[in-house]
């Protein structure tokens, strides 16, 4: 017998549960960039903490401190690059 969709529970609740990981972490990264004035261009900054969130997710971590954390050092970083080539070319 053929079953279609996800394939057992197990499956699924993984699935809802990286879901539930990956809304919390970027919550937590993107509540305090806001709070911090540290948020950038909203598009930018949303796309870069997801993206680094992912990253992180294939690389087994499943903390989302530890993935609001480095997400957000991440972001830094990337924005005192952004600023230093804005200064140098802008």
């Amino acid at each position: 017998m053929s079953r279609r969709g996800t394939s057992t529970p197990a499956l699924r609740w993984q699935h809802m549960s990286i879901r539930c990981t990956v809304e919390s972490a970027f919550f937590i990264a993107w509540s305090f960039l806001e709070q911090s004035g540290e948020l950038g261009a909203p598009d930018e900054t949303a796309n870069f903490l997801l993206d680094s969130i992912e990253a992180q997710l294939k690389t087994g971590e499943r903390r989302p401190l530890m993935l609001a954390n480095r997400a957000i050092d991440a972001w830094r970083a990337h924005a005192a690059r952004s600023g230093a080539q804005e200064a140098r070319f802008g």
